[in-house]
C-alpha cells in the first residue's frame, strides 16, 4: 500500500511556468528486495556516499517520470528539483518514502505496479553493484587501471543472475531487439508486428527498455504471447545511470536490470540474447550493431552462432541500405557474411529467428555452454574497455584504414557511443555546453561516410525525439 498525498508544483523551465503533479508516498516491495543491511540503507540514503545516494536518487527520479516524452535528463532534473528518495528500514522490511514525485506514477493513490518493481529493480542494482562491485565498475573513470576481461564478464554475469534473469534448463527463446527511441508512426508500427510473429512462436524479448522500437516490439510480442496462452513472457529491459532518464522504462517491461555502464550493457546484451533482431535507429543503434559486429568477426568466433536480421518496413528500405553500404565501404565487404536483411516481412523474421533458435541451442551443446548466458562468445578486450567520453577523447581516436579492422570497428563504435553521449546523456552534454561539440578526425573517405549517415539520421528525425531541430553535439574534420 501507498500513502499519497497528491500537489501541484509550478516549475520554471526557463520557456514560461509549467504545472506538474506530484505526489508523497511510501511504497513498499513485492517480494524482492525486503531486506536491506544498514550499511547498505545507509549508503543508500547518503550518510556515506552522496554520489552513490545521487546516482540512486535521479535513477528511481526516470522510472517514476514513466509517461514522458523528453529525453533530457536536465530537463527532467529541473522539473522536478525537490524530489527525493529515502529508504526506511522497519520490522518487516524497507520502505521507500518518496517526496514531491511525479503523479503520472500513481492511480487514485497508489503506485503503479509496474513502476513500483521498476523502482525495486533500481535499488536491487544500485545496492548490489555498489556492495560487491562498485569501486571496479562504476568509479573505474577515476583510475588508469586496466579493466579485466574476465572479470567485467563475470560482473554482468552476476547482476544478470542476481536480477533473476539467467533461468536453466529453458531452450534458447530470447531475442534481442534494437532500434531508435525516436521513429515514425510506420516503423513503430512494423516493430509491433514484429514482434507478434515472435510472440506467437514463443519468444521472449529483450531490448534497452525505452520507447519506440524498444517499446514495439514488447507490445506486440503481449498479442502474440496472449493468443498461445502465455502467461510466462518474459519482457527484458537492459539500461544504465547514465541513459535512463532519456529513455525511461516504458511499462511494458517486467525485468528492468540497470548495468553499470554502456560497454557492460552491450556485453549483457549479446551473451543473454539467442538471436538479435535490428530496426531502424539512430547513432545508438550503430553504436549497437557496431559492437556486435566487432564481436561477431573476431576469429575466436567463427564457430558460434548467433542469428542477426536487421529488418525495417517498406517505407524505411532505404536506412538499411544507407546502414549496408556504410558496414561495408569502413569494414569491408566481409562484414555482410554476419548479418541478412529482411525488408517487410515480420513473419519472415520469426522464422528466421525460430530457425536460429534450434541452431543455437546444438551449438551451445556442441560447446558445453550454457543456454542462459554464452560464456563460449569471446568479446574484443578493447570493446568492453569502458570509454570515458571526452573532447581529448573523441578528437584521439584514430577512424583510418591504416589499422586492423577489429581497431577500426572499436574507434567507430567509440565513436557513435560519443556522439550518443553527446545527444542524451547529461555528463557529455555539459561538457559540450562549456567547450563545445567534440571533434572527430580519421581518413576522409571514412569520414564522408559517417557524414551521410549521420546527416541522414538528422534529416529524418533520429537523434532526437520531438519537433525541436538537432543541433549536433559533433564536427567531423
Amino acid at each position: 500500500m501507498s500513502e499519497l498525498e497528491t500537489r501541484t508544483m509550478d516549475t520554471d523551465h526557463g520557456e514560461g511556468v509549467a504545472c506538474f503533479d506530484t505526489c508523497d508516498a511510501s511504497v513498499g516491495p513485492r517480494g524482492t528486495m525486503e531486506l536491506l543491511s544498514q550499511e547498505e540503507a545507509s549508503r543508500l540514503n547518503g550518510a556515506q556516499d552522496g554520489e552513490l545516494y545521487e546516482l540512486f536518487r535521479r535513477c528511481a527520479l526516470a522510472v517514476l517520470n514513466c509517461d514522458d516524452s523528453i529525453d533530457e535528463a536536465s530537463v527532467i532534473f529541473d522539473r522536478y528539483p525537490h524530489f527525493d528518495i529515502e529508504i526506511r528500514q522497519r520490522a518487516r522490511g524497507v520502505k521507500l518514502v518518496l517526496t514531491n514525485a511525479p503523479g503520472c506514477a500513481f492511480v487514485d493513490g497508489r503506485i503503479l505496479d509496474g513502476v513500483r518493481d521498476h523502482l525495486f529493480a533500481v535499488l536491487r542494482d544500485i545496492v548490489f553493484v555498489s556492495g560487491e562491485y562498485y569501486k571496479h565498475a562504476i568509479r573505474r573513470q577515476h583510475t588508469t587501471e586496466p579493466e579485466d576481461e574476465q572479470a567485467v564478464s563475470n560482473l554482468v554475469f552476476n547482476i544478470l543472475r542476481n536480477a533473476g534473469l539467467l533461468l536453466p534448463r529453458i531452450l534458447p527463446n530470447l531475442v534481442v531487439c534494437w532500434g531508435g527511441h525516436s521513429i515514425n508512426r510506420d516503423e513503430y508500427q512494423y516493430t509491433k508486428d514484429v514482434g507478434y510473429q515472435l510472440g506467437l512462436r514463443g519468444n521472449d524479448i529483450c531490448t534497452g527498455c525505452g520507447p519506440g522500437a524498444m517499446k514495439g516490439p514488447m507490445k506486440g510480442a503481449t498479442i502474440g504471447h496472449a493468443k498461445q496462452r502465455n502467461m510466462r513472457g518474459r519482457y527484458i529491459g537492459l539500461t544504465e545511470p547514465a541513459i535512463i532518464a532519456a529513455e525511461s522504462p516504458n511499462p511494458i517491461v517486467n525485468s528492468l536490470v540497470i548495468m553499470p555502464d554502456i560497454e557492460k550493457r552491450l556485453e549483457a546484451f549479446v551473451r543473454l540474447g539467442h538471436g538479435i533482431v535490428v530496426f531502424p535507429g539512430g547513432v545508438g543503434t550503430l553504436e549497437e550493431i557496431l559492437f556486435l559486429l566487432g564481436t561477431l568477426m573476431d576469429e575466436a568466433n567463427a564457430a558460434i552462432c548467433l542469428p542477426v536480421v536487421f529488418t525495417a518496413s517498406a517505407n524505411s528500405r532505404a536506412y538499411f541500405d544507407a546502414v549496408d553500404q556504410f558496414l561495408v565501404s569502413t569494414l569491408g565487404e566481409q562484414v555482410r557474411r554476419y548479418y541478412q536483411i529482411i525488408i517487410d516481412n515480420p513473419m519472415k523474421v520469426a522464422q528466421v529467428m525460430r530457425e536460429g533458435m534450434t541452431m543455437v541451442a546444438a551449438n551451445r551443446r556442441e560447446f558445453r555452454d550454457a543456454y542462459y548466458y554464452n560464456w563460449s562468445l569471446r568479446i574484443p578486450a578493447e570493446m568492453k574497455r569502458t570509454f570515458t567520453v571526452t573532447h581529448e577523447s573523441m578528437a584521439g581516436l584514430d577512424l583510418s584504414r591504416d589499422q586492423p579492422v577489429a581497431q577500426l570497428v572499436v574507434n567507430l563504435r567509440r565513436a557513435f557511443s560519443g556522439i550518443v553521449a553527446g545527444n542524451v546523456k547529461e555528463p557529455a552534454m555539459k561538457l559540450i555546453q562549456a567547450q563545445g561539440p567534440f571533434r572527430l578526425q580519421g581518413e576522409p573517405e571514412i569520414l564522408a561516410a559517417m557524414d551521410g549517415l549521420l546527416r541522414s539520421f538528422a534529416t529524418e528525425g533520429r537523434m532526437k525525439l520531438g519537433a525541436k531541430p538537432y543541433n549536433p553535439c559533433y564536427e567531423l574534420v
